[in-house]
């Protein structure tokens, strides 16, 4: 049976405020800005008159849910047509889409993912990129997170982060290979990876504050799946861990 999505909603950041809702019925709730205790009730002009006005922009919930919601059944196939037999594949993803002030897309990165499928989350990145949500309101670029969990994963069972470590060893000192010439690394890149029978890997994929170089990471990916890791004896393991190169530099040194 086709595996589905749960839909966790839209968090809309910088000067937006949250909503929570499906791509099917938007019913979005926007959260009240926080109370300053050291607002005086002013109305945005400072003592000598000069109006203060945000660099944020902004994308109204119900806007953002109503032009994510024509791409959800896109984003499903890119899991189910991707799973194969792997029921023990599962995991949330945040898409992160970067507004400009004309309303073109800058820029859509995986914020944050624990799936550990680069095929899938390419893919969701290639389906996500096709969004439009018009011009943000406001002074400046706007931030639309969308985070969405996969089902499945149950069978998989979760290394702590001293075995993920353990398991990975210096391995990762290898990923430094994948960088461009002249563009140096990523950073802080959340690699998830799931490891079979005599250790092999059976999965990897990736995140990060930054959009990731599709080049980057496909060769990561061809790398890490050639690790010999801990053999989790009949069970499917799953690890996460952090690639920085300034701490495998710092390491070294």
């Amino acid at each position: 049976m086709p595996w589905t999505p749960a839909w966790l909603g839209l968090a809309l950041l910088g000067c937006g405020g949250a909503a929570a809702t499906t791509p099917v019925a938007p019913t979005p709730v926007e959260d009240a800005a926080p109370i300053d205790p050291d607002d005086d009730g002013d109305d945005g002009e400072d003592d000598d008159g000069v109006e203060l006005v945000s660099d944020r922009g902004r994308i109204d919930p119900e806007v953002a849910a109503a032009r994510v919601a024509p791409h959800a059944a896109a984003l499903n196939d890119c899991y189910t047509q991707n799973l194969a037999r792997r029921r023990w594949l599962g995991g949330t993803v945040e898409l992160t889409w970067v507004v400009a002030v004309d309303g073109k897309l800058s820029g859509v990165r995986l914020s944050q993912s624990d799936l550990g499928a680069w095929p899938i989350e390419r893919c969701l990145l290639e389906v996500a990129a096709g969004v439009n949500f018009g011009k943000p309101q406001g002074h400046g670029p706007a931030e639309v997170t969308f985070p969405v969990s996969f089902a499945g994963g149950g069978a998989a069972v979760g290394w702590d982060d001293d075995q993920a470590q353990a398991a990975v060893g210096g391995k990762p000192s290898e990923l430094r290979a994948c960088a461009k010439p002249g563009g140096g690394d990523p950073y802080n890149v959340a690699i998830t990876i799931y490891v079979g029978t005599r250790g092999a890997v059976q999965s990897v994929g990736f995140a990060g504050p930054q959009p990731l170089a599709p080049a980057w990471a496909d060769c990561a990916a061809a790398k890490i799946a050639a690790w010999k890791l801990p053999d989790p004896r009949g069970k499917i393991a799953k690890l996460q861990f952090t690639y920085n190169p300034v701490a495998i530099d710092d390491d070294a040194g």
